[in-house]
């Protein structure tokens, strides 16, 4: 995929105004058969060149898919790099911001418009948080990645006191349009290939923030669940049908799960064959966006794990709020129910451990900044088990500004009068985040789209919801295969289980996956790996 964005470039920068010209982007709709091509030039270009660059990307396309190509032009001056300079610094590098103020980061424009120096001037004292050279290098990644040209860092030492700080009062995050959050990685280690990766992949992206869009992206997990699969595909020229397998599994890294589908090659299917639930896997592939989220499509499985004795970075936020302020959890009682929890004694694999299973009702389905406006939460619901049992329950309306689509009306069966008077967002996801402190998160099927929104919507205020995450989809599958069941919906295993409820609102959707998670691990007689 990098060779064939290298020659796409090349091509583009051939063109008259697109000489320096970097792509930002691709977002490929599958719906609509179309890809967007996102560019970013600082010269004048002209109408021809466009349509130059447009004619250039159906080279690299599948014939079925069109071409959409937008260019913006970005000329930027010494102050707007110190400005993009301490707003990525405060993000990503929070104590290395602590030691540097916006004055005494320099920026010098190259000659041509080819680019920028910059130069950061810290106390003697301080020079071993920059040494690395980690701070240099991505800061002139970050820059290089949203401006035309090359630039170089360097760092000053300069005689003044150094200062003391309060590691609380640290920035956590910058506003989303000045920056894309890094995610995070972790090294590979016991790397052995299963079907010949070309490169030793070095580093895995936490699962738990493999949430945007990226053409080769390399995740590490434990397999939880894969199963072999057969299907028919059709030449298109002679209408000759063959049968195929493919593999769907499930794989966590201990910071969340994600689904995939992998097409072994001929000479590795025996070797896929042989892979079970606890082997520890290296999925390189594409995060694509598809039907308004995020799908991965594995490319390349090959065998490889976290450092031993792993242990998940956290990011840097605001601490958890010493009280509620907008929504009050309540003691949580099934009366419906209640003999038959008051008779069934809780999991033993759930003892000690707390869990919040939680469900969003929201406008649409974008979750990703990068491809549009974000859609909004309009419902929380969710309860806590703690120690094997539903202890209490969290659930509310939350403001939005614009009108409900009648499609999400018509789903949810919420209206707009329902939301008149219901906390914003930013008060009831500081509220939600104290509910969740302390404890792992659970859903079924969309958990990774649910985390989606509430990460957004947390790091807006300066919450990182880190915990890890569960999902009942592949635990179902788990533990209820041969069980006799048509597919694994939530309504399906509510049935099963012989839950009733009214799906598609958030809290009763939360309160029967909270059900249904613990009847699996019961069966299961342990937690999956989160």
């Amino acid at each position: 995929m990098e060779r064939e964005t290298e020659a796409y470039l090349n091509d583009v920068r051939a063109l008259s105004g697109l000489e320096n010209a970097i792509l930002t982007g691709i977002c490929v709709h599958r719906r609509t058969m179309t890809a967007e091509f996102f560019l970013v030039t600082d010269k004048t270009y002209s109408a021809a060149s466009k349509e130059g660059a447009k004619n250039a990307a159906v080279k690299y396309l599948p014939p079925a898919f069109k071409p959409e190509v937008h260019i913006e032009k970005r000329v930027p001056d010494a102050e707007m790099i110190r400005g993009k300079i301490a707003a990525f610094l405060k993000a990503r590098f929070p104590a290395a911001a602590a030691f540097v103020k916006d004055e005494d980061i320099e920026a010098e424009m190259l000659p041509s418009g080819s680019g920028a120096r910059f130069r950061f001037d810290v106390a003697s004292g301080d020079k071993d948080v920059f040494s690395s050279g980690k701070i240099l290098d991505e800061v002139s990644a970050y820059l290089s990645g949203i401006y035309c040209g090359s630039f170089y860092g360097d760092v000053r030492l300069v005689e003044r006191e150094r200062e003391t700080f309060d590691p609380d009062e640290i920035p956590a995050a910058a506003e989303e349009e000045e920056i894309a959050r890094a995610p995070r990685v972790f090294p590979v280690t016991g790397f052995r290939r299963l079907d010949g990766a070309d490169v030793l992949p070095k580093y895995a992206t936490y699962i738990a923030d493999a949430v945007g869009e990226s053409e080769d992206m390399t995740v590490c997990g434990a397999i939880t669940f894969i199963q072999e699969r057969e299907y028919t595909k059709k030449n298109e020229k002679t209408g000759e049908e063959t049968q195929k397998t493919r593999f769907s599994l499930t794989v966590s890294d201990g910071t969340g799960s994600l689904r995939t589908t992998y097409f072994p090659k001929k000479a590795t299917l025996e070797k896929v064959r042989a892979l079970k639930v606890g082997d520890w896997v290296v999925l390189s592939g594409a995060n694509e966006s598809y039907g308004g989220g995020i799908s991965f499509t594995a490319k390349r499985i090959n065998y490889g794990r976290p450092p031993e004795n792993f242990v998940p970075e956290a990011r840097k936020g605001k601490p958890v709020p010493k009280a509620y302020h907008a929504v009050f959890p309540e003691p949580y009682v099934d009366y419906t129910q209640a003999d038959l929890f008051e008779t069934s004694e809780a999991p033993a694999a759930l003892r000690g451990k707390s869990v919040v299973c939680f469900d969003l009702e929201t406008t649409g389905l974008n979750s990703q900044p990068a491809m549009g406006r974000m859609d909004r939460i309009i419902e929380i619901g969710a309860v806590k088990i703690v120690d094997g049992k539903i202890a209490e329950k969290f659930s509310t309306f939350v403001a939005c500004p614009t009108r409900l689509p009648p499609e999400i009306v018509k789903l949810t069966g919420i209206h707009d009068e329902d939301l008149a008077g219901a906390p914003p967002i930013e008060k009831v996801i500081a509220d939600f985040y104290k509910f969740c402190d302390g404890c792992a998160l659970a859903g079924h099927n969309s958990i990774q789209f649910d985390c989606r929104f509430i990460r957004y919507y947390g790091e807006e205020s300066g919450y990182m919801f880190d915990q890890p995450q569960y999902d009942t989809l592949p635990l179902a599958q788990e533990v209820l295969r041969g069980e006799g069941l048509s597919n694994y919906k939530l309504n399906t295993l509510a049935d099963y289980y012989g839950f009733t409820f009214n799906h598609h609102r958030a809290f009763d959707d939360a309160l029967t996956t909270a059900k249904i998670f613990m009847e699996l691990v019961r069966k299961k007689g342990s937690l999956p790996l989160a």
